[in-house]
């Protein structure tokens, strides 16, 4: 009899040290998606007043802009947000760092497209203001080839979307009106 419990209890400790091996063998094989959602945006209407100005703040239209994408990216949860330290470009995300509780985190435009970078915000929802030629320049080297030109000087409503998904990258390009205040 005490044989039998021995061969019965030898049996069992097989079997669940064979379900346990199983389990983290199983466990190692999942592979991990990873998807980083990059939400990209040239800043809202500029003082065009004075043409010497390199760095002019908003107009009244572009107040009411920069308000608008704080609305449109309501619920979109993000992570992080990124602007040039431009009056323009920080007034523009302004509204949205606050409406979200997140501070702006100030990037030139030849880092934001490093590994680091990539690497410090995998898995994030990240926006990132920039301008008419450095947004779509941007979305191209994301993307990995040339797809888009600048944006027009006057073209302020532009939404990129830049979804990668396990190191592959896809786009879409939205448009949005405003009707800000003249």
């Amino acid at each position: 009899m005490k044989s039998i419990v021995q061969i019965l209890f030898f049996c069992i400790t097989i079997t669940l040290i064979s379900c346990k091996e199983d389990k983290v063998e199983s466990a190692n094989t999942v592979e991990e998606t990873n998807i980083t959602t990059l939400y990209l945006i040239r800043h809202s209407e500029k003082d065009r007043s004075k043409p010497e100005n390199v760095d002019p703040e908003l107009t009244q239209d572009g107040l009411g802009r920069a308000m608008h994408w704080a609305e449109i990216l309501e619920d979109v949860e993000l992570d992080a947000i990124y602007s040039t330290d431009y009056n323009r470009t920080s007034m523009t995300a302004a509204p949205i760092s606050v409406k979200q509780n997140i501070d702006v985190t100030y990037y030139n435009v030849e880092d934001i497209t490093s590994e680091q970078f990539l690497a410090d915000n995998i898995n994030k929802n990240v926006l990132i203001v920039g301008h008419s030629n450095s947004t779509p320049e941007l979305v191209n080297k994301l993307i990995g080839h040339d797809k888009y030109s600048s944006i027009d000087d006057h073209e302020n409503g532009v939404l990129f979307i830049v979804k990668i998904i396990n190191g592959i990258a896809s786009e879409s390009k939205l448009e949005f009106n405003c009707n800000c205040p003249d």
